[in-house]
């Protein structure tokens, strides 16, 4: 009853949080903007000034609820991962969905000098890079789901993932080196991971991808927490376990694969959250956990955002560059507390 309790206070602190930093992510930039102007501008009336409204409809509100659905779709991601292989260094991109996406991105950004000049402009469109990011993650999501249904061994698929990541970025390195300065610099700023210019069908296709991904994760809660105990414990419950697992690799792939696709492969989040919804909560119960995650990877990526942002400043770093700066310093701090208290 007391840690039912103490979950329900951290729950109603983690939606508060969510809601103040997702308006401090659109007030804050190179021009900030006052709570009550975007208060004003989102309940259907108009900023004071005409600069302001614009700037919030058509720049800051899209990549907020960007930035909200990647660290969402990430987080869950990463914790599907982890538990599936009972792996603490599992991460979303450990089946080789980041390296096939980059090898996707890769042959049309390297590649497109060998191609007609009225094709190089369809390929190296914002579209034109997510369809090639999609066909990558896909071909590799493919492969792993073809060795998951021929392989018992769990911890063998993991490694069969790693070892097409290993392929797709050997075949980039390759690319890379007969490629000019200007494509390696494009490829580069991909590789970085954007959080912004995605119009508003873009993301309306990355949200349903991520809809359906959570909501099959939600589906594989029970069989989550069979798997805390091992495959033959899950078995011994009843469970379906290839069923299951080809479930969660499914779901995995779709979350991490249209995130990919849309705002390139972004490092950290997927695989810090868990661990730090895990110490916060102190529990393994997963329905307990995939919320929680879902809440930290928003409040986290927000958090990560407003600060690449730079306040006050003209410039913009790379959002890959600020989640592992200021993420892997709270992991430590977190791990050692923990172990402080342990001890």
């Amino acid at each position: 009853m007391k840690n039912q309790k103490r979950n329900t206070i951290l729950f109603c602190y983690l939606i508060a949080g969510l809601f103040i930093l997702f308006f401090a992510n659109i007030s804050l930039g190179s021009i900030t903007i006052p709570f009550k102007e975007i208060y004003h501008s989102l309940s259907g009336g108009q900023a004071s000034k005409s600069t302001w409204e614009y700037i919030i409809i058509n720049y800051r509100l899209p990549k907020a609820i960007t930035v909200v659905i990647v660290g969402i779709g990430l987080s869950i991601s990463g914790l599907l991962m982890q538990t599936l292989f009972r792996n603490p260094l599992a991460g979303p991109y450990v089946l080789g969905l980041s390296s096939g996406a980059s090898l996707g991105v890769a042959f049309v950004i390297l590649g497109a000098a060998y191609l007609p000049a009225f094709l190089q402009e369809i390929v190296l469109s914002p579209y034109g890079i997510v369809l090639a990011s999609t066909i990558g993650s896909s071909f590799v999501l493919l492969a792993v789901l073809l060795v998951s249904i021929r392989l018992r061994d769990t911890m063998t698929i993991l490694i069969v993932g790693l070892m097409f990541g290993s392929l797709s970025t050997a075949i980039v390195g390759t690319l890379s080196f007969f490629s000019t300065a200007e494509q390696l610099q494009k490829f580069t700023f991909w590789s970085l991971g954007n959080l912004g210019n995605l119009s508003w069908t873009s993301i309306i296709i990355l949200l349903v991808c991520v809809l359906l991904g959570l909501l099959l994760s939600l589906a594989s809660i029970k069989p989550l927490n069979a798997l805390l105990l091992g495959e033959n414990y899950a078995r011994s419950l009843g469970l379906n376990y290839n069923k299951a697992r080809l479930i969660i690799i499914f779901a995995t792939s779709i979350l991490a694969g249209s995130i990919t696709a849309f705002a390139g492969p972004i490092a950290f989040i997927g695989l810090a959250v868990p661990h730090i919804a895990k110490l916060v909560f102190q529990t393994s119960n997963h329905t307990i956990l995939f919320w929680s995650t879902l809440l930290f990877g928003a409040i986290i990526m927000l958090v990560c955002d407003t600060i690449s942002q730079v306040p006050g400043g003209e410039i913009t770093l790379p959002i890959n560059a600020v989640t592992s700066i200021f993420g892997a310093p709270i992991v430590i701090w977190l791990l050692l507390r923990k172990q402080k208290m342990i001890g």
